[in-house]
């Protein structure tokens, strides 16, 4: 059995009952998201990737906040896009956002949904959960384009937060199979294809990451 299937199949089993209530228990801990939407700002028409969309909660608030963009995501978990679906539909946003069930590391979305590239795609704690996440970011430039722009927000260091709390957070993270991806800054600046990493911030104390970089012109 591939990696990419054990990693499925792992990501179903922590979801089958945690999408019930994901929104609901991350809500107070995933730190940066609605700055990531209010920062997207696509041009007129421009197309906007989520990577690892789960329930559609990011992609049904950038539809409201940036109501001309047409929306796409995609996710490796079937039980987390079922329940993206039904919110999609519940929303009546069937008709602007576009889901499909594929591997971050290996995705071509001329084949998911029939379009070439993205002027925004965004990773919204999803990095620390891809664990050949280096190549997901790899796989994402490929289809940005040119002046387009990657943003990303996810779990930093904590270097500035005391120690105990910076271990017991980590433990706890491990325990659904989350690590922070303390070499992201590194990453970002080696990416191919002519990428600007022109924002990286630490807020919060290190809590998080937060990052804005674009596909330079051709």
């Amino acid at each position: 059995m591939s990696a990419t299937l054990v990693h499925a199949g792992l990501m179903d089993r922590i979801y089958r009952r945690q999408r019930h209530v994901y929104d609901l228990s991350r809500k107070y801990y995933l730190l940066g998201r609605d700055r990531l939407i209010e920062g997207l700002d696509p041009p007129a028409g421009g197309r906007v990737l989520e990577i690892g969309c789960g329930t559609a909660r990011n992609l049904i608030a950038v539809a409201h906040r940036h109501p001309a963009a047409p929306l796409f995501g995609i996710d490796l978990s079937r039980e987390m896009l079922d329940t993206a679906r039904r919110r999609v539909e519940r929303e009546g946003l069937a008709g602007r956002i576009r889901l499909a069930h594929a591997d971050a590391t290996r995705f071509d979305p001329a084949l998911l949904f029939g379009v070439p590239a993205f002027s925004r795609i965004f990773f919204s704690y999803t990095l620390s959960m891809i664990p050949e996440w280096e190549r997901a970011l790899a796989q994402s430039v490929l289809w940005l384009k040119p002046g387009g722009e990657l943003h990303i927000v996810d779990f930093g260091g904590q270097e500035r937060l005391p120690r105990w709390f910076r271990g017991g957070l980590r433990r706890w993270l491990a325990t659904f199979h989350v690590r922070p991806r303390d070499g992201l800054e590194t990453a970002l600046a080696r990416l191919p294809g002519g990428i600007e990493v022109h924002t990286f911030e630490r807020p919060h104390r290190g809590y998080a990451q937060y990052a804005v970089c674009s596909r330079l012109p051709v």
